[in-house]
Formats: C-alpha cells, structure tokens, sequence
C-alpha cells in the first residue's frame, strides 16, 4: 500500500502537530517531487500488487482533482494496482465544493475521509478549523449525490466546549446522513501546538481525561446500538466498510510512504522522510532522499505489533505470533496478559487471540504497554 502525505493547508488548526505549510508558493515543485519519489522508490515495495492508496496530510483536498490523478497514474505506471483497490482522500469540508467533487468523479479515487470534527461553529472557531458548521453539512451531501459511497467522517470529543448534549447532536448528525464508517478521537494537547500554549498560559481550560473517557463510552454504545462495528479503538464501521488501508496497518502489512515527513515500514525498519519541504525537495531532485532509519530490534516488532493489533477487534492473533515470533512469545503474551483477564478487561482464547474486552477499550494504551516486551 502507497500513502501519500499533502504538506500543504490553508491554515493551522490549533490541536495540529502534523508536518504542514499554509503556503502553496511551491506547489508544482513539490508534484514534481512527489512523483520523481515513486519513481526512485518503486522497487522498495516487494509486493507489487497495490490495493490501496491514501492521500493524507495536511489537506490533500486543497490539490486539483488533475494532481490528485497525476499521482495517482504515477502509482499505476510502477505498481499493479487491483482493479478493486481503495483510494482514499482526506478532505476538508471547504474544499468540497461542488465544482471539486465534480472533476473529482472522474479521477479514480472511491473513497472520501471528511473532516467534520464537530457541527458547532464555536467549537471549530476555538478549533482553528478552515471551515465552518453549515459547510460540513454540505460537503457530506455533495459528496453522497455525487454518487459516491464509500465515506468516512471524522469527530473530536473531549474537549472542554463539548457538552455531552452537543457530543450527541454531533453523532446523530452523522447517523441522520447514513455514513457508513466514523472514525472519532478524543482532543489531545500535543507539545508546541497553539492548544499547548493556550493551555499553558491558561487560556483555556486543559482536556480532562474523565470527560474523555464518559464520552468515548456514549460513542461506542451509540454506535454499536446504531448497526456499527467497532473495529477499532477509534473506527466504527457498518458490515463490509472497513478502511482497507488503516486495516493493513494495524495487521502489519508493509507500505511506502511517499512525501515529506511519510512514514514507511518493510517489516524489519521504519524509514520517515525529512519534515521539512525544501529539504525534501531538494533530496529527491538530487536523487540523495533526506530520510532516517530505524532497524527495529526483535522486542521492536513484537510491540509494535502488540500496540497495532491490540487495538482491533480481531486482537492478537496468536498462531501468528507463534509463526513470526516463536511460541515462547506467545506464551509470555498469555501470562502478561493474565492479570488483565481476572480484571475484566482482556479475553484469551488459548491459541487463537487476545483480545480487549468493552472496559479494556477504555485502557487500551495502558494495557499494550503492559505486554510489551522489554529487551534484554
């Protein structure tokens, strides 16, 4: 799978820590560079069949539909894309104008991410969000009778101007248009984020976490009662709508990423280009990438692979731990995981998985990080 990362927004939501410029002075440069970087990296992919390709970012959305189609057929010319392949675009409300979803139609992208966040205009104004209330209602809309389908939204809850009255409005809002996959995440404060500096100068009120959790627990029973499976800690999907390609993620399928500050992982290394668009530019029109490399260590994998698995509804497969990691692994996993079992919160089935239980979902991170290996 190919994921491409958009370093380009119109302006800076204020929770962001995502790599990002608000100027597209050197937009044509940077497809120029995005395209030459398939090209030198086309035999990185031992896989040649692709069945997904994601447009992230930043705000992919802010390309033309002909960009978006340029990378796109840059993929097909060095790759086997399946005939069935998803391809997903991350879109702001703002850019789903009715003339963008129009030429969009006729580009191979078949499935949209929308990032709605919230239906309340104050909440996006203390957001920083590019768009407003009546604008997200509007792109979901254009979207469906453009004839497309296969359509994620994205939530924020936690956050202190989310009562639990606007928490439900916004899910229901969703439910009412028929979506057929929510993804949603509690608000983080990440460091050097306006949101960072606004909590800290006391300028607004911090998250608090008891607020978090209460609200991700009516997600979950609101969804779930609504015909969603929550197959992820964060993702709600109707039968047979799962995202493809987060789905290969979390099952530890290799991917190349393409961009700067794109992450790529092959299974045995992780490999993340430069953050920085001049310099990413520059190494790719030098033929010298301006990357890092991570050799991860044998405890490296088994964690990343407890920390990515343990957060689906499938858990830890245990006869592909035994196969990749040996049955010491597995058997190690099963006793780390005891406590957690007598607790309520983890579910093993010998031999087959372990799995989070609904209060577990709640202590996701903290029950992964009880497992992980530690090295020696």
């Amino acid at each position: 799978m190919i994921y491409f990362h958009i370093p380009f927004c119109k302006q800076a939501c204020h929770y962001c820590d995502f790599h990002f410029s608000t100027s597209l002075k050197h937009k044509e440069e940077m497809m120029q560079a995005l395209l030459l970087e398939v090209e030198q990296r086309q035999h990185e992919l031992p896989d040649r069949q692709i069945d997904s390709i994601y447009f992230g970012g930043g705000t992919p959305s802010i390309l033309d539909a002909s960009d978006i189609e340029r990378l796109i057929d840059s993929v097909a010319h060095y790759f086997d894309v399946t005939p069935h392949a998803e391809i997903t675009l991350e879109a702001n409300p703002d850019d789903l104008d009715r003339a963008k979803v129009d030429a969009l139609r006729h580009t191979p992208i078949n499935r949209f991410s929308i990032g709605i966040q919230s239906f309340f205009d104050e909440d996006l104004r203390w957001m920083n969000r590019a768009h407003h209330a009546a604008e997200g209602e509007a792109s979901i809309k254009r979207v469906q009778d453009a004839g497309f389908e296969n359509i994620t939204a994205d939530l924020i809850y936690g956050y202190p101007l989310l009562t639990d009255v606007k928490w439900k409005a916004n899910m229901h809002q969703l439910l009412d248009f028929g979506i057929p996959h929510i993804s949603s995440y509690a608000m983080t404060v990440e460091q050097r984020t306006a949101l960072a500096h606004f909590v800290q100068q006391g300028k607004t009120l911090p998250m608090d976490e008891a607020q978090s959790a209460s609200q991700m627990a009516q997600l979950i029973e609101t969804l779930t009662t609504q015909g969603f499976e929550h197959y992820e800690i964060s993702n709600f999907a109707k039968s047979g709508h799962y995202a493809k390609h987060n789905t290969n993620y979390w099952r530890g399928r290799h991917y190349l990423g393409i961009g700067p500050s794109a992450h790529s992982f092959n299974g045995l290394s992780r490999s993340w280009n430069i953050a920085n668009n001049a310099q990413y530019m520059a190494g790719i029109f030098s033929n010298s990438r301006d990357h890092e490399t991570e050799i991860l260590s044998f405890e490296d994998r088994v964690n990343e692979y407890v920390m990515t698995s343990l957060r689906t509804m499938w858990g830890i497969d245990l006869p592909k731990v035994i196969r990749e990691f040996g049955s010491e692994t597995a058997a190690l996993l099963q006793r780390s995981a005891a406590l957690f079992v007598a607790q309520g919160h983890v579910e093993i089935h010998e031999g087959t998985y372990i799995r989070l239980t609904q209060s577990g979902k709640l202590l996701a991170d903290h029950i992964a990080s009880e497992l992980f290996l530690l090295a020696e």
